[in-house]
């Protein structure tokens, strides 16, 4: 029998753009489009100055929003980095995984660095991102109980993926990238210790790697076959807690396109926050005022606690404006406050305003041991106000996904607002918009190099 790796790439040798269907090639324009205005919006943010100094210019390839071209790896380390550096890139609902941020930067640097069309783009980030949601439900919640971070281990391999199919390499080629990019998956989730910046450099290092990977692959080197299934192989090393079930990984392959139901996030925030977020809003919306709060007490999965609730005296008064982004009691007070939780709600004055930290210090939890995650985010909330009085508030999904969409328009706008808090001109941002609806149809992807600035 073929091993995992070589089932796999028997599929992405074949990969063919004429096959793909029509909301598959959609939802690739729409993580393009979603990643570019990730990428402006963190162009002046001080982790992607800190990264540019890692990388060198002068090579072929663009980082979007920045003046000059990279080399291929300098290119996908920066763009995946900015893509994920707010932690407002698409999300998988099952993994949870962010393909986007992974698969883009590292195809587009590769078909640069390569000379190679739209045609090629369009394959490398759909086989890519459906490897990634694949791979991502093969072991669920294993990863992250095992202190790894799923964006950045699946990414590597994910990355590989998108790029030996993007490259047209041969099958055996694609089955050694495979197995070289299990060596070079790495990404431990202590950033949540103290706020710190690693998480936002997982999905470039991912995105980097995967393009290392498919090159040495390329030029004779032997990577192991085994590297899914094998007994010292991936899901030993990053799932050890769990039997892994091969199934989700290649069932339907080709067929059934899992990355159709990638989720584009409505907030600058951990993914499982969102509908907890959507929960604040309405009950701010019905009238409630933070003062007539006595507490606040959500329903939540157990494996979202130790990311997103506890240590519980770290959430109510996060350290930096980063770590904010995984606090669902912050993010919950600040939206119900703003309304919203974007880049201007997670700056150093608003993250320590003494009215949100109020309100966030009323937030607890309580363990749902039937929550649907991590097939499906839900939020709830039990407010029990001052008079006496309960309100309740549930979100069966979460808005974004599957279940409840943001239209063309909510995500058009979503990116001109990204552009334009960068620094873009809204004519700037509107020309990228345009490009992103018939770039896959180009002969080269040299319209890239407008939008070096």
């Amino acid at each position: 029998m073929p091993t995992l790796a070589e089932q796999l790439a028997a599929w992405l040798a074949a990969s063919d753009p004429a096959a793909l269907p029509t909301e598959t090639r959609e939802t690739a324009r729409r993580l393009l489009l979603d990643v570019a205005g990730l990428c402006v919006a963190a162009r002046r943010a001080d982790y992607l100055t800190a990264t540019l100094t890692s990388v060198d210019g002068g090579g072929a390839c663009t980082v979007i929003g920045l003046r000059g071209g990279f080399d291929a790896f300098g290119a996908a380390l920066v763009n995946g980095t900015a893509a994920h550096g707010e932690d407002f890139d698409d999300t998988f609902e099952g993994g949870p995984v962010h393909a986007g941020a992974v698969v883009v930067p590292a195809v587009l640097a590769a078909c640069e660095r390569e000379r190679l069309g739209g045609e090629r783009l369009l394959v490398g980030i759909v086989t890519g991102t459906e490897v990634m949601c694949r791979l991502s439900l093969v072991a669920p919640k294993a990863t992250h109980a095992a202190g790894f971070h799923p964006t950045a281990v699946f990414g590597a391999l994910a990355a590989t993926a998108g790029v030996s199919a993007a490259l047209r390499l041969p099958q055996a080629a694609i089955a050694s990238a495979l197995g070289i990019a299990g060596s070079m998956a790495s990404g431990i989730i202590e950033y949540l210790a103290e706020g710190s910046s690693t998480k936002r450099m997982h999905a470039g290092w991912a995105a980097q790697s995967g393009i290392r990977a498919v090159l040495m692959a390329r030029g004779g080197f032997i990577g192991p076959r085994t590297v899914l299934e094998g007994q010292h192989g991936f899901y030993r090393a990053f799932a050890p807690s769990v039997k892994p079930d091969f199934e989700p990984l290649r069932q339907d392959l080709g067929c059934k396109w899992l990355m159709e139901q990638i989720a584009f996030k409505p907030y600058a925030c951990g993914t499982m926050t969102q509908p907890f977020v959507d929960c604040a809003i309405e009950l701010a919306e019905q009238g409630i005022a933070a003062d007539d709060i006595e507490t606040i007490t959500c329903e939540v999965a157990e494996g979202t606690v130790h990311r997103l609730w506890e240590p519980l005296a770290v959430k109510h008064r996060p350290p930096t404006p980063y770590a904010a982004k995984f606090s669902t009691p912050y993010c919950m007070a600040v939206g119900f406050f703003d309304r919203r939780a974007g880049f201007a709600q997670f700056t150093e004055s608003r993250v320590n305003d003494p009215a949100v930290l109020a309100l966030a210090s009323k937030i607890r939890y309580s363990i749902n041991p039937h929550d649907e995650y991590p097939r499906n985010f839900t939020g709830h909330l039990r407010a029990m106000l001052k008079d006496g009085r309960p309100r309740e508030v549930r979100r069966p999904h979460m808005r974004g996904g599957i279940h409840a969409p943001l239209s063309s328009e909510e995500l058009d706008a979503k990116f001109l607002d990204n552009v334009v808090y960068g620094g873009w001109s809204l004519e700037q941002g509107e020309r990228f918009r345009d490009l992103s609806r018939h770039v896959f149809s180009h002969s080269t992807l040299d319209a890239l190099t407008e939008f070096r600035s």
